[in-house]
């Protein structure tokens, strides 16, 4: 209350000030009596704000290694990371497509395997089935073996038995066996481009954090002042600093 009466005192002296007489000589006495003729008064309220928490680099590389696309999210940019996402999409798209293609065909050419030239498909592995598309006949391929001196790839056993009956019932075999192994073969492609996706998105999610902690990571310190002169009015003050 007492401030407050004294800034009515000041501002009533500075608006009557072109008037000389006893009144005004008299309140500037009073006014020189009081406490603010020692000092200048002065009031004031500091107050630091933060704008937004930084965020951590480490956390956004994990989420796009996770799933590429999520660091970008957690770093407040996810206008390119959705790229990011939707290629992961597709990469897993064409994955399971390609595999399920692969498993297809292989069960197509051991079942015509079977019906056409007699395989025996049980326990057989990768090697048995592509020398069955190169070869006419077990017997074929024995000879093969024996000229070039690798006795120990040859074929002792009746179960890898096979004989097909035309040339074109082997190169229809050949045809599946070969589109099988080419779908198989472009999985390791598509398991590379998952792993880019997930390596460029983490890079781009740390270069995202990185520009987001020192672009919006600011404190404003804020100062407020009311300052009390003698004779004079009071003045309010605003004083804004930032730092990062």
């Amino acid at each position: 209350m007492k401030k407050i009466i004294t800034l009515i005192l000041l501002l009533s002296s500075f608006v009557f000030a072109q008037y000389s007489s006893p009144k005004i000589i008299e309140l500037e006495t009073s006014i020189k009596n009081t406490t603010l003729t020692s000092a200048v008064e002065k009031t004031q309220l500091h107050s630091n704000i933060t704008l937004v928490k930084k965020k951590n680099t480490g956390i956004a590389v994990i989420l796009s290694l996770i799933l590429p696309g999520m660091g970008e999210l957690y770093s407040g940019s996810y206008s390119s990371g959705k790229y990011f996402t939707i290629a992961e999409v597709a990469f897993w798209g064409t994955y399971i497509g390609l595999n399920s293609y692969s498993n297809w065909m292989q069960g197509r050419y051991k079942a015509f395997a079977a019906s056409s030239a007699g395989v025996n498909n049980n326990g057989k592995d990768g090697n048995f089935y592509a020398n069955v598309g190169n070869y006419q006949s077990e017997d074929e391929y024995n000879n093969d073996q024996a000229l070039q001196g690798n006795f120990s790839q040859m074929y002792y056993s009746s179960s890898f038995y096979w004989k097909w009956q035309t040339i074109a019932d082997r190169k229809n075999y050949r045809d599946m066996w070969t589109s099988s192994e080419q779908a198989k073969n472009n999985l390791r492609f598509v398991v590379g481009a998952l792993i880019l996706n997930r390596i460029v998105s983490a890079i781009n999610a740390a270069r995202l954090v990185a520009a987001f902690n020192k672009n919006i990571e600011t404190s404003w310190d804020v100062s407020v002042g009311l300052s009390n002169y003698p004779n004079l009015p009071s003045q309010l003050s605003f004083n804004f600093q930032t730092r990062l």
